[in-house]
């Protein structure tokens, strides 16, 4: 997907046989970008894709050391040797493009927390897609104050694309 007005790039790779009701690369392209508006991102590229539990239980294993299948793993970009980020350029004008990382979602997973919350896939994937790009750029909720913050940003993001509860 390209780069519109608010300046993120967002790919999104299904690699599950799901078909969705909706437009997915859509629903995950305007959730981070809003992520992006909200917290005043300029440009930057986001790879976000959608896994099943099997595949986001390996990586969940590998990197944390969890081996269990979880809902949603962020893996930042992380800077080069020399403490300069990594630039990418984009196809058009060659603007440049920081990568900013990887957004992997479990599908299953995803469908199974919808059911269980009572409310959308739309919501849940949208849900999912925003707080791990909140993790991308730094946000985490190991203390109390920090999950006030970061769920607070969620909610308010989602409420702005008209993903509430319910």
């Amino acid at each position: 997907m390209g780069q519109e007005e608010q300046g993120v790039f967002v790919e999104v790779i299904n690699e599950t046989d799901t078909e969705f009701s909706f437009d997915i690369d859509d629903l995950l392209t305007r959730a981070l970008r809003a992520v992006a508006v909200h917290e005043g991102i300029g440009i930057g590229e986001v790879v976000v894709s959608l896994v099943d539990d099997a595949r986001i239980q390996e990586l969940n294993r590998d990197y944390r050391d969890k081996d269990a299948p979880t809902d949603v793993l962020s893996f930042a970009i992380q800077e080069s040797d020399e403490d300069e980020p990594m630039i990418l350029f984009a196809e058009e004008d060659d603007i440049p493009v920081e990568p900013l990382g990887d957004v992997i979602i479990s599908i299953p997973t995803a469908i199974r927390q919808a059911e269980e919350y009572g409310h959308s896939l739309e919501r849940e994937l949208a849900f999912l897609a925003v707080h791990g790009f909140l993790h991308l750029i730094g946000y985490d909720h190991l203390t109390e104050e920090e999950e006030k913050e970061m769920f607070g940003k969620q909610e308010t993001i989602l409420a702005n694309l008209g993903l509430t509860r319910g």
